[in-house]
């Protein structure tokens, strides 16, 4: 049977993300991976229907220095040349445009997005994102469009927020994965963001976070639907 998903995480995974949620509702087995704490990635097998890639604290400029970022490039290349469904979210997309040759880093004023913030879908991606949506946000880099890659979303900070190459492919920005409790975590874990360019204050994100959270849920769970469909 072809129905093994393997989520690819930067840190010990909590498991309470929309994704893994999501992808068990459809019947797949969630095989996760930390390959930073020293979970390996096999090769490819026969019962790999796709991946998650997620974010995480690393850069695309450390890639050269760390192994388990190198492991973690020919996992996607494998996946990518499989055709398997493949989804990175923020440092996952940015591992993905930087396969595909593009730009990544830092903003060049240095602002970052951490909280709700809205974003729009190109003429493109109207298929994709049917309206303007808050999206959860955690990051300060970001990836210019790989060549050959269609521009999906974009922000007024950030313009470029989702891109997919080819029907399987697809990079978010955003984290439309995270639950309002993992977002809460998310700003206990680090006061001294909030000093940052662009970071909204708490009280901001709470509001915005509970006005829009039910609708990028939904959002992001038609869309797993959508790319992963049933497992078989």
């Amino acid at each position: 049977m072809v129905n093994r998903i393997v989520l690819v995480s930067h840190s010990a995974p909590i498991k309470d993300d929309r994704a893994s949620d999501q992808l068990a509702l459809l019947g797949y087995d969630l095989d996760w991976r930390t390959p930073c704490l020293g979970d390996a990635l096999d090769p490819l097998g026969d019962d790999v229907a796709g991946t998650v890639v997620y974010g995480g604290g690393y850069a695309v400029s450390e890639i050269p220095d760390r192994d388990f970022l190198q492991e973690e490039i020919k996992w996607l290349k494998a996946c990518m040349a499989a055709n398997l469904p493949v989804l990175g979210i923020c440092q996952g997309a940015q591992m993905i445009a930087h396969i595909l040759g593009a730009e990544v880093g830092p903003h060049p004023q240095g602002l970052h997005e951490f909280g709700y913030y809205p974003v729009n879908p190109t003429a493109d991606g109207v298929g994709f994102l049917p309206d303007t949506l808050h999206m959860a946000q955690s990051h300060y880099h970001g990836f210019e469009l790989p060549k050959g890659a269609v521009q999906l979303a974009g922000s007024a900070v950030y313009p470029n927020q989702a891109f997919s190459f080819g029907p399987n492919v697809y990079g978010l920005q955003f984290h439309a994965e995270v639950t309002r409790p993992a977002f809460r975590r998310w700003q206990d874990r680090n006061p001294d963001i909030y000093a940052q360019p662009g970071v909204q204050d708490r009280d901001t994100q709470d509001t915005l976070g509970e006005q829009h959270d039910a609708a990028m849920d939904q959002w992001f769970r038609d869309f797993l639907v959508r790319l992963f469909g049933p497992a078989t």
